[in-house]
């Protein structure tokens, strides 16, 4: 990446671990359920944090989402849960690791293939016996019978980057996650699955030597995408580099000017919240999505009159009050004057 991307990185990592922010209860829980809500979505998946944090958690589905979407985040779950404890032995990374690691992915969503190179099972992570595009009408990717030397030959030169590194260069160790990343989804090694299992490898490296991991969310898609399709076209490795490094500075300064504004009593966490009242007050995962709505809206105002949250969510009277009571009685809010003339206020909320 480059000093500009490198120096904002560091400052904002630094202020990062100042105030804490990853040792608040169940942070690094709540994080990788981001992360691999997220690389679903990437993907097609409509499974939202909360419904992905109530399917881990407490096995309960949604019946909004498709059971192939939802397999397919418990899925990347557990090849998170599997990867993130065999990556701390550094163990040297192997094809057939890679192929483990690609069928942990798939495990539940994973397709038969019958092709003229052979037959194949991305649900075993078996690599591609056919030639894939990049979508409709996009370049080729390597002749499949190329895949094996390939990706042999990125195997040999990840290990050599891991031995060689300095820990202590954090930007160093982005640059070789996010270089991982784009050398693996460049190779193009399986018929299916090869973005969410190419961000687990950038995610695990990043584990490996203590660094945050890097998110990339569904919001960033399009800007993700088409640095992966500058870097192929330009042969440019710095664009990829850079791209990721800015997504990871942009998120990060989020999360901090989400926990300053919260801990000061402005911006609260919906899915945490909305998570709560699921499981404390037993409410349907669809209302609590609302009334964490309603908390967003009032968390920067001192006080709220019940017509603009008709008008800003286009609820009946009757509803709006319902809400509003709910609100008051699990103790996030105040109300204020009478039932005419009544406002409502957020209470101090405590981050998480």
């Amino acid at each position: 990446m480059n000093n500009e991307n490198k120096g904002i990185l560091i400052n904002l990592l630094n202020q990062h671990k100042e105030l804490g922010i990853s040792e608040q209860i169940d942070y690094d829980k709540f994080y990788l359920y981001s992360i691999i809500t997220h690389s679903t979505a990437i993907e097609g998946s409509t499974v939202t944090e909360v419904e992905a944090q109530l399917l881990f958690d407490e096995g309960i589905t949604s019946s909004k989402r498709t059971m192939m979407e939802q397999m397919m985040n418990l899925d990347l779950k557990a090849a998170y849960d599997y990867g993130m404890k065999w990556i701390r032995d550094h163990e040297d990374i192997t094809v057939d690791w890679l192929v483990y690691l690609a069928s942990k992915v798939m495990a539940r969503t994973g397709s038969e293939y019958k092709s003229l190179g052979g037959d194949f099972s991305a649900a075993r992570g078996e690599l591609r016996k056919l030639n894939v595009t990049a979508g409709g009408g996009g370049k080729s990717y390597i002749h499949y019978q190329k895949v094996p030397m390939k990706l042999q030959a990125f195997c040999e030169e990840l290990n050599k980057l891991r031995k060689a590194i300095d820990s202590n260069d954090v930007a160093a160790v982005y640059d070789l996650s996010f270089w991982a990343h784009f050398e693996l989804v460049t190779i193009h090694p399986w018929a299916d699955g090869n973005g969410r299992t190419s961000r687990l490898l950038m995610n695990l490296l990043q584990m490996e030597f203590g660094v945050l991991p890097t998110k990339v969310l569904k919001e960033d898609r399009a800007e993700y995408i088409q640095a992966l399709i500058d870097t192929r076209e330009k042969e440019d490795i710095n664009i990829f580099l850079n791209t990721m490094a800015s997504l990871h500075c942009k998120h990060l300064k989020y999360d901090i000017d989400t926990f300053i504004s919260s801990a000061a009593g402005g911006m609260v966490d919906k899915y945490y919240f909305a998570k709560e009242m699921v499981d404390k007050w037993s409410i349907k995962p669809s209302l609590a999505d609302k009334l964490g709505d309603i908390l967003v809206f009032l968390a920067d105002k001192e006080e709220t009159a019940t017509e603009s949250i008709i008008q800003e969510f286009s609820l009946t009277a009757t509803t709006a009050k319902r809400y509003m009571r709910q609100l008051v009685e699990f103790g996030y809010v105040e109300s204020h004057g009478a039932n005419k003339n009544r406002t409502y206020s957020i209470k101090k909320l405590k981050f998480r």
